[in-house]
């Protein structure tokens, strides 16, 4: 299939394709002529890349994406998927703190009826 039609299939546009083809995201692209021709495995490629953007990774993060099919590959995705949990688990700790900081604000604002001097708030750690 062209670009185009690899396009339409995995709902990206041509300039993300030759982008992923620039980062070296799909390997060696089987050209006819000035044509580049796109199988199966470009598709399988194009939607692990579009999985891992939407899941908050960079371009230039998903080098190991080159090397998927081999054991080596394999584990550096793995590593790479670890990664990424273990932030996204820090920042919900974060996120969880913060909505428990505002909740114990809310709670102590809504102990102020204007006669009543609020205290200040403790400082953020």
């Amino acid at each position: 299939m062209r670009i185009g039609e690899l396009a339409a299939v995995t709902g990206c546009t041509p300039k993300a394709l030759r982008l992923y083809e620039a980062h070296g995201l799909l390997g060696t692209v089987a050209r006819r002529g000035s044509y580049r021709h796109y199988g199966l495995k470009d598709v399988q490629r194009v939607q692990w890349i579009r999985q891992a953007l939407a899941l908050g990774f960079r371009l230039a993060a998903l080098e190991p994406l080159r090397t998927i099919e081999t054991p080596d590959g394999a584990a550096a995705v793995l590593t790479l998927l670890q990664t990424r949990r273990s932030a996204i688990a820090d920042e919900l700790a974060r996120l969880q703190a913060a909505d428990t900081a505002l909740a114990e604000l809310a709670m102590e604002l809504a102990t102020c009826d204007g006669t009543n001097t609020c205290r200040a708030p403790e400082p953020l750690a």
